[in-house]
């Protein structure tokens, strides 16, 4: 899943894009748009402390457990309401019973399904992670709530991870560029984001028991910069405590990680709230820093902060002061997002068309082009009489569904309804489900429980589907085949066993394509599977994601040319599990304690730095048109430690396609005296550039981006020397290189 300060500002500046559904007619401008993350306010400290005078023991630790599935109790006879919460990594979670997992059946609590975090990251557009977060936090408040469970800024460690689909990246780089935005686009409507999972929580097998064991220096460089920028720039107003433990301590009661590094360092606020079910102890995981305990189906009274936090405050065991501090942070969150004598609080709107359209435009940027030979697409319906649909995926809904939390939706449109609204009625579509979405029978499984492998799946094809499915690729003259994965097999609680693409269908796949040649692949998932095989037999190969309430529509309009794809991987595609550094180190899953062998080589920097080659590489992603990269340049040659460099590059289209470029910049350090990646991403910029034309990009590198963290001085450090700051469209596609000194 799951001190008095005053009033300030944080500036964050990212580039806006145009997000025209029809690129053909968006505008070239880029604009420059400020994001400012709103400190929890000294205001209402008077008030606050006057509430506290006047609360029993008992009602101040009611406020410290939830008194139901998705809320904490309130105090009403001091208008204190309840601290109401609800999952939202793909938009918001149905209501649920107030005492067990069951829906509560209501009529009005449909909602905006958004695509998938790991869909927002592939358009690398951070005015869309904005939007996304905005939109999100609209429906929020019109369902009357105060906290989203959300987001999830895990780093993606290894390529079969439950989660992947619901985390951001594999770069900690992007995680915070995307995350900071999202969390300010949330909380600007008077609610609270709960980040999660805080922290080193990067696989779901064992995932209540497991010890992880890194370095100093991978903690810090690798699994905290995300949740650092979220506290520190975009002001979250809660942090969400993980299932497993660190250095041998959970982090739900962990001191290190809450107190230490999370408000003393950071300077956080907020509330830490747990994962459901993730605490082990009454007084330690107070004093260890966490603030509220959530949890699955027991009564309520019986969680560690319940009735025995109240027999230990009278037995002595732990103050009334401490617990006061607790209070107050939660007093604190429902203040400032005006849930007490709220005025003027944001109203909100839910599943409106402008969120559809939301969803829309960033379905539309997240479509990953793989391979184009030929130019098999955009799709050229000239003579095209039929086209052939294939595949389970082609009508499946990703919603809900899997172990995680999904949305109520009245709209999801599915690729299948996405051809019938976008082909000419003259052209016939012949759809065959081709194979059957199918599973062994196993125990069916309940929050919390330990897994170690996730579902175990039917593979073989069935003759009669098979034969459905050959018979209309055959009488077509096209087909299109719809595949990959769904959020049944792709789930929280479980991690894959292997890259191998369920239900028999790469079987499906290459006897389609050898009954017809023109045959586009499109694959709809979450995380990499290995598609290898299939790349090389089809012209064309496309990548999708759990893709939101319009993602059918946005995914034909992509494969018709309507909107010319840009979306870009976040994460490397290996070709042998064994290539990914978890795997090659042999420390996923591990078994009690997990090391992270593989240290600061997570993703691409593995990769890059060890000359593996990938199947494809992160940030990689092709176009209708071209793009060519010139007149690189910094504007000096030499830098402070507190200076920036201004970095600009001239993107031409040199195509007949107008289009979107991400510009991607890593940094080098060839002559390091310490460890490093072969390169790093530093920064990035989405660019629309109309066919012919060409734009200028400026890409801001702060010189601190730079450092690395110095274990013995426990500071970060930035090596003098030269730097080579590479830029290209991929970690592996790079165009131009310019070398700076830094003093």
């Amino acid at each position: 899943m799951k001190n008095n300060i005053i009033h300030l500002s944080v500036a964050i500046v990212f580039v806006a894009f145009s997000s025209c559904k029809n690129e053909t007619q968006s505008s070239s401008t880029t604009q420059t748009k400020v994001i400012e993350g709103k400190e929890l306010s000294s205001e209402f400290d008077t008030k606050i402390d006057s509430l506290l005078g006047q609360m029993t023991l008992e009602e101040k630790i009611g406020m410290l457990h939830g008194n139901s599935m998705f809320s904490t109790g309130a105090v009403s006879r001091l208008g204190i309401p309840e601290l109401k919460m609800a999952d939202g990594p793909l938009g918001v979670r149905e209501e649920i019973s107030r005492d067990n997992w069951a829906p509560a059946g209501l009529t009005n609590d449909f909602a905006t399904y958004y695509p998938a975090a790991g869909a927002l990251a592939a358009t690398w557009n951070a005015d869309l992670a904005y939007t996304f977060g905005n939109s999100v936090g609209q429906e929020l408040r019109a369902r009357g709530k105060d906290m989203l469970l959300s987001p999830a800024i895990n780093i993606v460690r290894t390529p079969l991870g439950g989660r992947t689909y619901e985390y951001l990246t594999e770069d900690p780089f992007l995680n915070k560029k995307m995350a900071v935005p999202l969390i300010v686009g949330l909380q600007d409507n008077d609610v609270m984001a709960c980040v999660k999972h805080f922290a080193a929580n990067n696989q779901e097998t064992n995932r209540d028991i497991y010890d992880v064991q890194m370095d100093e220096r991978t903690l810090r460089e690798i699994y905290l910069p995300a949740f650092e920028a979220a506290v520190k720039e975009a002001k979250a107003y809660g942090i969400m405590g993980a299932y497993n433990k660190f250095r041998g301590e959970y982090l739900c009661e962990n001191d290190y990680m809450l107190n230490k590094i999370l408000r003393d360092e950071w300077g956080f606020k907020g509330v830490v709230v747990s994962d459901w079910a993730a605490v082990h102890s009454t007084v330690k995981s107070l004093n260890s820093g966490l603030d509220i305990e959530m949890g699955t189906p027991k009564p309520f009274n019986e969680f560690f902060l319940a009735d025995k936090l109240i027999a230990a405050a009278k037995a002595g065991e732990i103050s009334e002061a401490e617990i006061d501090v607790h209070v107050k942070r939660i007093l604190h969150v429902l203040f400032q997002v005006k849930a007490i004598d709220g005025k003027d609080r944001v109203k909100g709107s839910i599943a409106t068309e402008a969120h559809y359209q939301d969803a829309y435009k960033i379905a539309s940027e997240s479509v990953v082009l793989l391979k184009n030979e030929n130019n098999a697409l955009p799709l050229q319906l000239d003579g095209v009489k039929s086209i052939a649909v294939i595949g389970n995926n082609a009508t499946k809904k990703n919603a809900l569904g899997g172990f995680g939390a999904g949305v109520k939706t009245k709209r999801e449109v599915t690729p299948l309804e996405g051809l019938k609204n976008r082909l000419p009625s003259s052209i016939k579509i012949n759809y065959a489900e081709g194979y059957l979405e199918r599973y062994e029978e196993k125990k069916s499984g309940k929050l919390g429980d330990i897994t170690l492998s996730g579902a175990v799946t039917i593979d073989q094809l069935d003759p009669a589907k098979l034969q459905e499915a050959l018979d209309a690729a055959r009488k077509s003259d096209i087909a299109v085949i719809f595949a990959g994965s769904n959020r049944d097999y792709e789930t929280e609680a479980s991690d894959r066993k292997s890259l191998k693409l369920p239900f028999g269908q790469e079987e499906l796949i290459k006897k389609v394509l050898a009954v017809n040649p023109k045959t586009i692949v499109v694959m709809i998932a979450g995380a990499p599977f290995d598609i290898q095989d299939i790349g090389k037999k089809t012209s064309a190969l496309v990548w999708s994601w759990f893709n939101g309430s319009e993602g059918g529509n946005a995914l034909v309009d992509v494969l018709l040319g309507k909107v010319n794809p840009s979306g870009k991987l976040p994460w490397t595609m290996p070709k042998n599990i064994m290539d990914s550094p978890a795997h090659a180190t042999n420390s996923f899953p591990g078994g009690k304690t997990v090391n992270y062998a593989e240290g600061i080589l997570v993703g691409y920097r593995w990769f890059d730095t060890k000359n593996i080659e990938p199947l494809y590489p992160f940030g990689y992603g092709l176009s209708y048109t071209t793009f060519a990269f010139g007149n690189a340049k910094t504007n000096k040659k030499s830098y402070a430690v507190n200076e920036t460099i201004a970095v600009t590059l001239e993107v031409k289209n040199t195509g007949k396609v107008d289009g979107k470029e991400v510009v991607q910049l890593y940094a080098a350090k060839a002559d390091s005296k310490i460890e490093r990646a072969a390169k790093e991403l530093k920064g990035f910029q989405k660019v629309f550039v109309k066919a012919g034309n060409k734009q200028t990009v400026t890409i801001q590198v702060p010189v601190k981006e730079l450092a690395y963290y110095d274990v013995k001085t426990k500071k970060w450090t930035v090596e003098p020397g030269n730097y080579t700051l590479k830029l290209g469209s991929s970690s592996r596609d790079i165009k131009k290189e310019v070398t700076v000194t830094i003093k």
